[in-house]
């Protein structure tokens, strides 16, 4: 399905079945995922399929020609593609938190001119602004600024027509979210096949050599430091920290499902004494049913935790300028409750879900790999012992989390 952006302006945001869009890209992108994954290319058909379908200006106004969506949906789209495709889901992912940047951290004017140009452009974004991540150097000039400096690692980069990258001003020091056009040649891609995870989110290392920032394309301050940012930049943080949650979760819905649907058809061809996962046993072996069960259990509790999160962040963005420090900082631990038990459900149900299927869940033409490979190298760059420790911080203690972007 196609939807221009005239028509999603025609017949209002409400009217246009984002679920239904992202459900059809997902079950096309399922077709041929563990082939494409183990092919390693750079996603440049998958990227223009989501440009096709018009999820990649979900999240943009419809007075602009965009989806006019809210993030309830555009978390949703996330974990349905990241369910059929997890590299897909993450670049997706990161493109709405990223090209939403500017709504966060720039005046509304630069704001409303950056996703005009996006949404007419049909810009994919890519970047990162993670807080541990070392910052380039942003150098005035008479005429803007120059970008130098080397990220260790930027998601899309391969295939964004904008990045968002963190930088520090020089002479001060002051972190800034900055947009950049990476088609100037001083932006150089590094290497992206050295991961073993979402080989398809065209992420890797880049280096920027004197490329020109428009000052209109310094968005503002990402300072941590107390009273630099207003409560509704700070919701950037769970804002980014439920993409997290929702990509884990996509994850392991979409190896549950494929669990599912391959004992369904072992069950339909099971003859006695063929091959199965316990020798011997039937498809209806108990241990099977266990495992299965318990991870049903902890994949729809880290859901309903999303799910209550998500409620508070959008009750948050509702408030904009009126949103208080207290709010703000609790919504930002429920993000971090959420993003914490959707990992745990991610690498829990991508280890133990294969017992189920037995050793034939060895065999690559399933690709049952991929979602521990992409799940493993998500949570091994947010590491859930981080949101652990601020959770306990904020509960015995009440100290509000951090301002720490993740990656």
């Amino acid at each position: 399905m196609t939807v221009t952006a005239d028509e999603v302006t025609d017949a209002g945001a409400g009217q246009v079945d984002w679920l239904h869009i992202a459900r059809e890209m997902a079950e096309d992108l399922a077709t041929d995922a563990a082939e494409r994954e183990q092919a390693g290319k750079a996603p440049l058909d998958e990227v223009a399929r989501l440009r096709e379908s018009g999820l990649l200006t979900l999240l943009a106004p419809a007075e602009q020609g965009g989806g006019g969506a809210d993030w309830r949906t555009a978390y949703t789209v996330v974990r349905t593609v990241a369910a059929a495709d997890g590299a897909i889901g993450h670049l997706l992912g990161h493109h709405y938190f990223l090209s939403f940047t500017a709504r966060f951290f720039a005046d509304p004017a630069r704001a409303a001119r950056v996703e005009r140009e996006s949404t007419s452009g049909q810009w994919c974004w890519g970047g990162g602004i993670a807080s541990h991540e070392p910052p380039l150097v942003l150098t005035p000039t008479a005429s803007g600024h120059l970008l130098n400096g080397y990220q260790r690692y930027a998601t899309g980069v391969w295939i964004a027509d904008r990045l968002v990258v963190r930088a520090a001003r020089y002479g001060t020091g002051e972190p800034l979210a900055v947009l950049v056009d990476p088609t100037h040649p001083g932006v150089v891609s590094g290497s992206s096949g050295d991961t073993f995870g979402q080989r398809l989110a065209a992420g890797g290392a880049v280096e920027f050599d004197s490329v020109p920032v428009a000052a209109d394309d310094v968005f503002g301050s990402l300072s941590p430091d107390e009273g630099v940012l207003s409560p509704f930049a700070s919701l950037a943080v769970p804002t980014a920290r439920l993409v997290s949650a929702q990509f884990c979760l996509g994850i392991a819905e979409g190896l549950l499902d494929e669990v599912h649907e391959h004992g369904r058809a072992v069950r339909s061809t099971w003859q006695p004494f063929s091959p199965q996962p316990w020798p011997g046993s039937p498809p209806q072996d108990p241990y099977a049913l266990t495992v299965y069960g318990e991870l049903a259990v902890v994949a729809r509790a880290a859901s309903a935790l999303a799910e209550q999160a998500v409620d508070a962040l959008l009750r948050g963005l509702a408030q904009h300028e009126d949103l208080h420090d207290e709010e703000c900082a609790e919504i930002a631990v429920l993000a971090s409750v959420a993003e914490a038990a959707a990992s745990r459900a991610a690498q829990e149900i991508t280890n133990r879900a294969l017992e189920v299927v037995g050793v034939e869940a060895a065999s690559m033409r399933h690709g049952f790999d991929r979602f521990w490979r992409d799940a493993r190298t998500h949570t091994l760059r947010e590491p859930a012992a981080h949101r652990l420790r601020e959770i306990g911080d904020y509960f015995l203690n009440g100290a509000h989390p951090s301002f720490v972007l993740p990656a």
